[in-house]
């Protein structure tokens, strides 16, 4: 058996069809998300370990689809406050990816059945953002009524009017892996015709397990599925946690807040610090460099 493929995204064509698809395959930014978390003491559940790597995997697999340069976000919250706070991870078109769970054990409930996904996030929404470097942010919201992430998103797009998509995601705690089928614009094929394809595929993605994609590679998965059919493989594109926290950012943060509430806070505490929740890298501001913040112009962002 080959080894599974690590922070991997493999894009292929059904040959003579219009169906695509993506697989990948996470486990060094998977781990270094999870190893943040216990940076900052947060002891997440298991359930909650699993639901990181099926965010980073998603997010993996929709920036593939940008055409542009920017970032796609999925962030899910419940509806009402408890344990979990929200759950969310983005990818950039430089497949650059991050994630972050906020929660609060002293919160967790007794029954472990709780930390399943519905009942975690049942009343509350899904919201996938698409903040593109130039132009306008788009924002999608749909609320969180399935028993998995992967079936919210294939909600989200029955929904938005594109082109029919599904996607599989697993996580075991080490390693993520998802996969996504999307069908194309008729060129190759007659309506009729892709769409017998189309559930054909569909209805053979739906017979792979969640331990089976952690598990194997891309090639044995999609010959496990697929090995009918012809695929056409493009240059697989390899994937990396990174943060986009910067002293900058930072800084225009503080400035966002306004020099009075940043006087008050020095004068409780000898100097400001922020730790980026997603890598937990702290920044400090002295009073001096704090008060030069409102002497010189905004930082400009890049």
């Amino acid at each position: 058996m080959s080894q599974p493929d690590n922070d991997l995204l493999q894009r292929f064509l059904f040959e003579q069809s219009d169906v695509r698809g993506e697989i990948v395959s996470l486990q060094d930014s998977y781990q270094a998300v999870l190893a943040n978390h216990k940076k900052s003491n947060q002891r997440l559940p298991a359930a909650i370990d699993t639901l990181l790597g099926e965010f980073l995997s998603a997010a993996a697999l929709l920036s593939a689809t940008l055409k542009f340069d920017g970032i796609i976000t999925l962030q899910a919250k419940p509806k009402d406050t408890g344990a979990l706070d929200v759950i969310m991870a983005d990818c950039t078109r430089h497949n650059n990816l991050r994630a972050v769970a906020r929660y609060d054990a002293s919160k967790a409930p007794t029954d472990e059945h709780s930390c399943d996904f519905r009942s975690l996030f049942d009343g509350g929404y899904l919201v996938i953002t698409i903040d593109p470097a130039k132009g306008e942010r788009y924002q999608s919201v749909v609320r969180i009524e399935h028993d998995s992430l992967s079936d919210c998103l294939n909600t989200y797009f029955q929904q938005s009017e594109q082109l029919p998509t599904r996607i599989w995601l697993a996580a075991d705690g080490h390693r993520a892996s998802g996969l996504l089928l999307q069908a194309l614009p008729v060129q190759l094929q007659s309506l009729e015709q892709r769409s017998e394809l189309w559930q054909h595929l569909c209805l053979l993605a739906d017979t792979l397990k969640a331990d089976e994609q952690v598990a194997l590679s891309h090639h044995q998965q999609l010959h496990r599925l697929f090995h009918q059919e012809t695929l056409q493989f493009f240059e697989p594109t390899a994937l990396q946690f990174s943060c986009t926290c910067s002293r900058v950012r930072t800084a225009s943060m503080l400035i966002s807040l306004g020099e009075a509430e940043i006087t008050a806070i020095l004068e409780e505490q000898a100097s400001i610090e922020v730790a980026c929740e997603f890598c937990h890298y702290v920044y400090q501001f002295s009073p001096e460099q704090a008060a030069q913040l409102f002497i010189n112009e905004v930082p400009t962002l890049h």
